[in-house]
């Protein structure tokens, strides 16, 4: 049985209290049992405020099939999948880049980030006031802000620059109403997230105990920090933190397809895991493996969020990441399990696959016991290489260790394109390939090719969705060509 943090509390009762910003569908108790000042007496009250954020990225608007869709089917790595008429709702114009402002998964993702954020802003005003150890106080205001940072870096990535509520927002006060309702600038979202990334690596601990593994960490923060840096091409800055996180003691586990098992959760390479937890009651990633599971007879799941064929033939010969990543119709598993032929679609992401013989599972499909992997040591070397690149140093050790561990020889040409290659094999269906292509300058180029519909100077960016626009009456305005 996992020993990481009791993150699965059901202690919402605080957020009953204070939401102001309609995120209330987790609420399990009835806000007249207890008044705001007895919840916050409750001796876990500080925890509980805190692992109330963790909470949010196990619901399936923030972490699930909206998201896969907005964040792979959109990309060359990924098909729709499933049954040409099941279209998921939109993903089917997600696939194409076809979608729209009213399509529902960029609603969705924007809504549940907002909740995240909604939550992180409330442990954040609450905190202070709580009598607890200052070293426990300082450090949960720095879970807190890492989680917040981490809702909004998804946010700018998807929509450029959104409404910026640094705090719980007074609904008596038309200031703040405007405030939310009102697009901050990309600079100045980037700017609050990494305040908050920066003050977040200040007060987190490197590790924890077991009885926490999970929370977030310092390497964490800075992974993070250094990720954000790259998405606005901060090279020395991207150098510079990398080369702090690879001091903290992490390494590159032996095999890559260990990583992908229960048995890889937590191990020497992970640095920030969405946490899950699979015996009874389960509390796990809403629908996140269920529906990404082979579809048809002999399957197991809805089926979406295929691998293409464009991505399987990314890998080099013997390159052990492509079997990690890809099931294919027909093979055998690592537990022994056939893919029957008679599966409806050719490939399944196996980053998604949950053992019900060799793992923890009690009958229940939809929240499995299976982590998703959000922080890994890999994109830490690849974000170094690529940060020397630019900047100088040496990118080939890094770069190599990456491939030396799937197998493969040294890069016989250490140059962008050859990182670039790496991240995409290496971090396939980790929902980074459509804002790398973004940032890398090539995402119409690549896709174009792959007969996806980008046009320049547009998809660059999602839609803001129109169900916000709308509820903040007009105040909202659309990115171009939307």
């Amino acid at each position: 049985m996992k020993k990481y943090m009791n993150i699965f509390v059901t202690g919402f009762a605080l957020l009953g209290f204070f939401s102001a910003c309609n995120d209330n569908n987790f609420l399990n108790v009835d806000p007249s049992i207890e008044t705001p000042e007895q919840a916050l007496s409750s001796p876990t009250a500080a925890t509980e405020l805190v692992n109330s954020i963790y909470n949010k990225f196990l619901d399936w608007n923030e972490s699930s099939f909206s998201w896969n869709g907005v964040s792979s089917i959109t990309t060359d790595d990924a098909d729709k999948g499933s049954d040409p008429g099941d279209t998921g709702g939109d993903k089917d114009l997600l696939d194409a880049l076809s979608f729209s402002s009213t399509s529902l998964s960029f609603n969705e993702v924007w809504e549940a980030n907002y909740q995240g954020i909604a939550r992180a802003n409330q442990a954040l005003k609450f905190l202070p006031q709580l009598d607890l150890d200052a070293t426990l106080k300082t450090q949960l205001i720095g879970e807190s802000k890492f989680l917040r940072a981490l809702f909004y870096f998804r946010l700018v990535r998807m929509f450029g620059g959104v409404p910026l509520i640094k705090s719980v927002p007074n609904i008596q006060n038309q200031d703040d109403i405007n405030a939310a309702n009102t697009r901050a600038t990309k600079q100045e979202v980037y700017d609050f997230i990494m305040a908050d990334l920066a003050e977040a690596a200040t007060n987190l601990p490197i590790n924890y105990g077991s009885n926490d593994l999970g929370r977030a960490t310092k390497g964490a923060a800075l992974t993070l920090l250094a990720k954000v840096n790259m998405y606005q091409g901060n090279w020395q800055n991207v150098k510079d933190l990398t080369n702090q996180v690879m001091s903290l003691g992490y390494s590159l586990t032996t095999d890559y397809a260990d990583i992908w098992k229960e048995i890889g959760e937590n191990n020497s390479e992970s640095i920030f895991e969405i946490q899950a937890r699979g015996e009874t009651p389960n509390k796990g990633v809403q629908g996140y493996f269920v529906s990404q599971g082979a579809r048809g007879a002999g399957g197991w799941g809805w089926g979406f969020n295929t691998p293409t064929q464009n991505l399987a033939d990314a890998y080099e010969p013997n390159d052990a990441r492509k079997d990690a990543t890809i099931i294919f119709r027909g093979e055998t598993l690592w537990d022994g399990l056939l893919v029957a032929n008679t599966v409806s679609n050719p490939m399944y992401n196996q980053k998604a696959y949950v053992s019900k013989t060799n793992e923890t599972f009690n009958g229940n499909d939809w929240e499995s016991n299976k982590n998703i992997r959000v922080l890994r040591y890999a994109e830490v070397l690849l974000m170094n290489a690529e940060a020397c690149l630019k900047v100088g140093g040496d990118a080939a050790t890094p770069l190599n260790a990456v491939r030396n561990r799937a197998g493969l020889g040294n890069a016989p040409v250490v140059d962008e394109m050859a990182v670039w290659k790496e991240r995409r094999v290496e971090l396939a269906f980790e929902h980074d390939r459509y804002f790398d292509l973004v940032r890398q300058g090539r995402a119409g180029t690549v896709l174009r090719a792959h007969g996806k519909n980008f046009v320049d100077g547009k998809n660059e960016l999602f839609p803001i969705p129109q169900t916000q626009i709308a509820l903040s009456g007009g105040l909202l305005i659309q990115n171009p060509g939307y």
